[in-house]
C-alpha cells in the first residue's frame, strides 16, 4: 500500500496557506474552495510556486481536522483575506509515498505509523501530506500519489 518509508532531513519551505478547523466529515467541503483561495492569492501577487500543494495537519484528532492548505512559494506573500504567509521549518521526517485514491489515506497512515513505531521513532504531533499527482494529473485514482511526512522527535 505504501512505498518503503525512509528518513530524510527537509529544507525550510516558505508557504502561502489558509488555516481551517472543521469536523472530520466536512473536509471534502472545505478542501477545494480553500485550495482555490490560496492559488488565487498566490497568482494575483505574481509569486512563483515551488512545488506541489500540501496539507499541514497541526495535530491529529479523530473528530476534528485542524490543518493548513498550503502552497510552497518562492517569495513571501502579502496576507490577503484568510491567506497568510507561512514557513514549514527544516526538520527530520519519516517519509513514504502512498499510491491510490484519497479514500485509502487512512489505511496508508496506519501502515506508516506502524513502521515508525517499529523503527523505534517518536513522531511529533503534526504531519503533512503532499499531493504529488491527483485528479489534476490522472482521472484514474490508482495513478494518484501522495507523499506522507511525519516529523520525528527521536
Amino acid at each position: 500500500m505504501i512505498d518503503t518509508p525512509w528518513i530524510i532531513k527537509t529544507a525550510a519551505q516558505q508557504t502561502a496557506f489558509v488555516h481551517i478547523t472543521v469536523p472530520r466529515e466536512e473536509i471534502q467541503n472545505v478542501m477545494g474552495p480553500g485550495l482555490a483561495e490560496v492559488r488565487a492569492a498566490v497568482a494575483a501577487q505574481g509569486i512563483t510556486t515551488s512545488g506541489p500543494w500540501f496539507t499541514h495537519h497541526r495535530r491529529m484528532d479523530p473528530k476534528v481536522f485542524d490543518f493548513e492548505i498550503c502552497i510552497p512559494v518562492a517569495a513571501t506573500i502579502v496576507p490577503v483575506g484568510r491567506v497568510q504567509p507561512g514557513n514549514l521549518p527544516a526538520t527530520t521526517v519519516a517519509r513514504t509515498i502512498y499510491r491510490g485514491p484519497y479514500e485509502g489515506l487512512g489505511m496508508a497512515w496506519s501502515e506508516f505509523e506502524a513502521w515508525i513505531k517499529a523503527q523505534r521513532h517518536t513522531a511529533a504531533e503534526n504531519l503533512w501530506e503532499c499531493y504529488i499527482a491527483g485528479p489534476d494529473v490522472s482521472s484514474t485514482p490508482a495513478n494518484w500519489q501522495t507523499e506522507l511526512n511525519r516529523p520525528l522527535l527521536s
